[in-house]
């Protein structure tokens, strides 16, 4: 479903603030497989993300998604295979639009044209029923402006908006990072049935190393733009925080990966 190919970017290429951000990243993934990236501050898990969307195009490498050849689209061009949630609750949606207004705008979108039949009872009686699923108590305000809501409450609807149409890759950039502790177990607990309800292909990147080891099928490891391990799932299934921290500790050997950078993913990742 994604297929990367000795993808590279550069920014601010040839100045003192050149930044190499991606470095020879090979990668694929299997329809339906649910990956996790982890990795230290700046190691490009997030450019990894806008590498697949198109926010940029890429100096060297190919991008493919759901076999199409998508290297030279830009994101407007991608945006009908590709669904993703950002970090930020207030992200994602349109504040000054009402619970249903957002979630019509994601079921029609990618469509060519926007159909004459807008919020009828018949699809006002579906998305009382798919906002029941958050457990949020929303289902009877789906008049309610969204940028009134919580951030918790905001973030599980954008979540929502990114699945209602089933895209084909879910992209989920720490998206609940923002969160207090209980409305993140919320969030991800509804990522979980999301995602294999739909059987999606997703990528999520994560501050949680807990998360990265209870979630999907395979974690990568990322620093410095490099992808520097890729834990299948039957190793993965056996490993605690601190073995990725291990893990993280083997790969300084050879990666030399400072005792700070370890010292700073054990504060991250605790």
């Amino acid at each position: 479903m994604i297929k990367l190919r000795h993808v590279n970017k550069r920014f601010n290429p040839g100045t003192m603030n050149e930044v190499h951000a991606l470095r020879d990243i090979s990668l694929d993934i299997r329809k339906g497989e649910f990956v996790t990236v982890i990795g230290t501050n700046g190691s490009g898990k997030s450019t990894l993300l806008n590498a697949i969307t198109g926010e940029f195009l890429a100096d060297s490498g190919s991008t493919e998604i759901a076999g199409r050849d998508v290297t030279r689209k830009r994101d407007f061009e991608r945006a009908r295979d590709i669904s993703r949630v950002f970090q930020n609750p207030f992200m994602g949606t349109a504040p000054d639009m009402t619970i249903a207004e957002n979630l019509l705008m994601a079921v029609l979108r990618g469509e060519r044209r926007y159909p004459r039949i807008g919020l009828n009872a018949g699809r006002m009686s579906h998305f009382k029923k798919e906002i029941a699923r958050l457990e949020m108590q929303l289902e009877d305000r789906l008049d309610t402006v969204i940028g009134t809501l919580s951030g918790g409450q905001r973030q599980a609807v954008t979540l929502l908006m990114a699945v209602i149409k089933e895209p084909r890759v879910l992209l989920l950039d720490e998206h609940t990072a923002a969160l207090d502790p209980k409305t993140a177990s919320q969030v991800i607990k509804l990522t979980r049935m999301f995602v294999e309800r739909g059987g999606l292909t997703t990528l999520m990147v994560t501050h949680s190393m807990q998360q990265a080891l209870d979630l999907g099928s395979r974690t990568i490891m990322m620093h410095q733009g490099r992808i520097i391990e890729d834990v299948p799932e039957n190793e993965k299934q056996y490993l605690t925080v601190e073995d990725l921290l291990d893990k993280f500790s083997e790969i300084r050997k050879h990666e030399r990966l400072t005792e700070d950078i370890i010292e700073q993913l054990r504060r991250e990742y605790r």
